[in-house]
């Protein structure tokens, strides 16, 4: 895999959708990340995960991306959360306080 490729692909599960995200979560692709978390909720979805076991690297864009989404999720009694998060997210989102509500 290139350094720079990022790949995302989501699959249902009771209520929603689960997305596995894998390569580097920045500004260069938090939109595309965004695009999707909000399309699933235009489509229903009550309930978001995101897989990050791939993830090697987490920017503050992607994490305006995961705060915003489950903003919204929590406005419409949904739920979401990250699910296998690797350690570089596990560290990052422990450094902003935001694990326990996260993961």
């Amino acid at each position: 895999m290139n350094k720079d490729e990022f790949t995302i692909t989501k699959e249902k599960i009771p209520g929603g959708l689960k997305f596995k995200l894998k390569g580097r979560v920045n500004s260069a692709n938090a939109s595309s990340i965004q695009y999707n978390l909000d399309e699933a909720l235009k489509e229903g979805a009550k309930r978001i995960i995101l897989n990050m076991l791939l993830v090697e690297f987490l920017s503050s864009a992607g994490i305006r991306v995961i705060l915003k989404a489950h903003k919204d999720l929590v406005k419409i009694g949904g739920t979401f959360g990250i699910e296998q998060p690797s350690e570089n997210v596990r560290n990052v989102l422990g450094m902003v306080a935001l694990s326990e509500m996260l993961i």
